[in-house]
């Protein structure tokens, strides 16, 4: 065999790039025609999780509207994305699964209050939007402190557990001032400082001071250093948070 010339090998070699170039390329264009084709596309949505809120309708209406293409080719991130913009989905998760069914999961709010005038607050204290008919405790604040309302009412509930009373109503104003109602409508205000230790206190001298339910007071100031001042009912001001 004669020899190749080794004025020729480069021309040889850019011959054999080209060539295995143009197969890739071809090769692919194949590929991206075959996953393109109506063979592979997507004709059911599996809602594999137990939902209280999410309807079958509001998931395939975003379906409708936001997957595009094939098994092979739709956009899982867009369709997740979508998802979670649903009022009550929390996290949502989007698979494939072949041949023709995206399989999705969603993880919705559980509503623990409610949130200034327009919102609800869930058990990880995540403001969110949406509408619930259920009896729930009333949250407000700034903008940006359910979670910590949510945490202090948590806290304020476990002071006042022992009295068989429960807070309704928690206000965070501007100035970081806390006051409350509870489920007997007793209006208590906490001020800034100190608020665990001084509803501490209040809880644990209340039995001694109002034997009976019926005569507990209306309202209760508690930012006081060595004591609390109260009136009683029918000398009260209803509720109404302040920025004091």
């Amino acid at each position: 065999m004669t020899p190749v010339d080794n004025t020729f090998q480069p021309l040889i070699q850019v011959a054999r790039v080209l060539t295995w170039g143009a197969l890739t390329l071809l090769a692919y264009g194949v590929s991206a025609w075959t996953v393109s084709q109506p063979w592979f596309a997507l004709r059911n949505i599996d809602v594999v999780t137990p939902v209280a809120h999410v309807t079958e309708t509001q998931v395939r209406l975003v379906a409708e509207r936001h997957v595009r293409g094939t098994f092979f080719t739709v956009d899982l991130e867009r369709v997740r994305e979508a998802l979670e913009k649903l009022p009550w989905v929390r996290e949502a998760r989007v698979a494939r699964h072949w041949p023709d069914t995206l399989v999705v999961s969603l993880s919705e709010h559980e509503p623990l209050a409610r949130w200034n005038h327009d919102a609800l607050v869930n058990q990880h204290g995540e403001a969110f939007a949406a509408a619930s008919n259920q009896d729930l405790p009333r949250f407000s604040g700034p903008e940006g402190s359910s979670v910590e309302v949510m945490r202090a009412w948590q806290r304020y509930q476990a002071l006042l557990a022992p009295l068989g009373h429960s807070v309704s109503e928690l206000h965070l104003s501007s100035r970081r001032a806390w006051q409350m109602r509870l489920d007997n409508g007793m209006h208590i205000v906490l001020g800034r400082d100190e608020t665990e230790m001084r509803l501490a206190r209040f809880a644990t001298l209340y039995p001694r001071l109002f034997s009976a339910p019926a005569t507990g007071p209306a309202y209760v100031d508690l930012r006081y250093v060595d004591g609390f001042a109260i009136r009683m009912p029918g000398a009260a001001k209803p509720f109404e948070p302040s920025e004091s």
